[in-house]
């Protein structure tokens, strides 16, 4: 059974991240530049929440406020689940199906060291599923 720990290694624990007072606009231009769907948001260290494209959807475009003046502490996303790097890929895709979320952050010992997504999960998943199908050709062909 594959770990989150596993999962981050693969892809690597960058954390890209920005602050609670940082205009929404200035957040999503960093999410379009790094090619990435949320931010975490983070003030001298400490984590305070996820900003994603989902919460500027919701949280300014279909509320008709300005992007420029709308702050990311105002719409980003806090109390998610919290995981650890021993918790397993399958316990991750219950916890975001279960709760219709798309990023989960890792903790570990009360620190953020990563943040995985939906597409991560299933990426691992498929990979993993791909190594099973040729374990069981090689055992079929010797």
């Amino acid at each position: 059974m594959r770990k989150v720990a596993h999962l981050l290694q693969r892809k690597g624990a960058n954390i890209i991240s920005v602050e609670p007072g940082l205009p929404v606009l200035q957040a999503l231009q960093l999410m379009a530049d790094k090619n990435i769907g949320s931010v975490m948001v983070m003030e001298n260290d400490e984590y305070l929440g996820v900003m994603t494209e989902r919460d500027y959807a919701r949280k300014v475009i279909l509320k008709g406020k300005a992007s420029a003046e709308t702050l990311v502490k105002d719409i980003m996303s806090t109390g998610l689940p919290r995981i650890t790097p021993d918790n397993s890929i399958e316990t991750c895709m219950h916890i975001m199906s279960e709760s219709n979320i798309r990023y989960l952050p890792v903790f570990d010992n009360d620190h953020v060291c990563g943040i995985i997504s939906i597409t991560d999960v299933v990426t691992e998943t498929i990979l993993s599923q791909k190594e099973t199908i040729e374990q069981l050709q090689n055992y079929i062909q010797s």
